[in-house]
């Protein structure tokens, strides 16, 4: 199940600041966790729980995707080894292999 924060991202179509724009708030019930929208600051109507559960698809998506991403980030060589491949051939060359290795281990969803 998709967060309500990504569902918020998805209905606005733009990154959301969580900590100004839009608060957020879980009143954990009998252990089970209950989100919601405690407050919304932006110019845009506040979506329904309807709309925003209609929304649960393109928000795992996206999820998944920053999960790739993360994943890549966490194994990708350091700014270090890309500023020393700059100026040597053998380098860059097993950098982009190794770059290549690790898109092919975490693939884009859907691709």
């Amino acid at each position: 199940m998709a967060q309500l924060s990504s569902k918020i991202k998805i209905y606005l179509d733009r990154e959301v600041d969580f900590l100004k724009d839009v608060k957020l708030q879980d009143d954990m019930i009998d252990g089970v966790s209950n989100p919601y929208i405690k407050e919304w600051n932006v110019a845009e109507a506040q979506p329904t729980e309807e709309q925003l559960n209609a929304l649960e698809s393109q928000a795992n998506d996206l999820e998944a995707l920053n999960q790739v991403y993360a994943n890549r980030k966490a194994e990708y060589p350091s700014v270090q080894d890309l500023v020393v491949a700059l100026y040597d051939t053998d380098d860059k060359t097993a950098i982009d292999e190794k770059r290549a290795e690790i898109k092919l281990k975490y693939p884009k969803p859907g691709a």
